[in-house]
């Protein structure tokens, strides 16, 4: 498997996880680095990003469409849409987003150390 196939596959994965709220595969999938730019410009650490389902997150739907990936050397950068139907503490949390992931092979495997969500406007 190539390098960007590996790389889309495990795009998908997280996709997966995250529409299955699943917390033990995140774990696996995020380097122990990771840091995440939500859409309205906070950060969180991996142990926050882990921990928005203990937090109140409730996701009902969440796909991930058209993510081109772009390999060099041990980094790569995919790029998709995100769409998801979720709240927040009960608070409506849906929505489009464009989503960056930075992933990094270390010791032959690759892990997500980046992630950055922006709001997705219709043209």
């Amino acid at each position: 498997m190539s390098a960007e196939e590996r790389v889309r596959e495990l795009s998908g994965r997280w996709a997966d996880a995250e529409r299955a709220m699943d917390a033990g595969t995140l774990d696996e999938l995020l380097d122990e680095d990771f840091r995440a730019v939500g859409p309205v410009g906070y950060v969180l650490t991996k142990e926050q990003w882990l921990g928005r389902y203990q937090g109140g997150l409730n996701v009902t739907a969440f796909t991930l469409r058209a993510v081109g990936v772009r390999v060099f050397g041990d980094t790569a950068i995919a790029i998709g849409t995100q769409v998801q139907e979720a709240t927040h503490q009960g608070r409506p949390t849906e929505g489009r987003f464009r989503v960056t992931q930075v992933y990094l092979r270390r010791d032959d495997t690759w892990r997500i150390v980046s992630l950055h969500l922006s709001p997705q406007q219709a043209p």
